[in-house]
């Protein structure tokens, strides 16, 4: 990467230096996650700035090897953060996959300690207890209700529209 920095200006050069091995690993996952969406809006912009641009080239020279040449920066620029891009989404992914196993041990700590995680400790939208994996019921509203006959009711229809053929 140290080969496109001769191509980047000063805001661009700052975003680079946070990718730096010593500063990346002392950001948890949320600040990984903005500096990702930072670089990839800005590989997104010289990418696209590159494609605009070498377009427009090709147009007025004729060719496009021709063209090459005249949008040679841009390239680099644009080749700078797809690396940029990589090197950030590797960290990300390194970090996430930690604390998804962190979770995990915390998950079955919890669980061999008897805290219980299984259905019967499920609480349902309506606090009760135990109502995991069975259907709402609607005594609270008569929304649900309705919308529950009403697709009873088309199913019947679509049904019946079948059988009559």
């Amino acid at each position: 990467m140290d080969d496109y920095l001769w191509v980047l200006k000063g805001d661009e050069l700052d975003l680079m230096r946070e990718l730096e091995p010593k500063r990346l690993h002392e950001l948890d996952e949320d600040e990984l996650l903005a500096l990702h969406r930072r670089v990839r809006r800005a590989r997104n912009k010289h990418v696209s700035n590159h494609r605009r641009g070498a377009a427009r080239k090709v147009t007025k020279t004729g060719s496009r090897g021709k063209a090459e040449y005249k949008t040679a920066k841009s390239r680099l620029r644009a080749e700078a953060f797809e690396e940029a891009l990589a090197i950030v989404s590797e960290r990300l992914a390194t970090v996430a996959h930690e604390t998804a196993e962190e979770l995990k041990r915390e998950r079955l700590a919890r669980a061999q300690a008897g805290r219980g995680t299984g259905p019967e400790s499920v609480t349902s939208h309506d606090g009760g207890v135990g109502s995991a994996g069975r259907a709402r019921s609607h005594q609270g509203t008569t929304g649900g209700a309705k919308r529950d006959a009403s697709s009873r009711s088309q199913g019947a229809k679509r049904q019946a529209k079948r059988d009559g053929r």
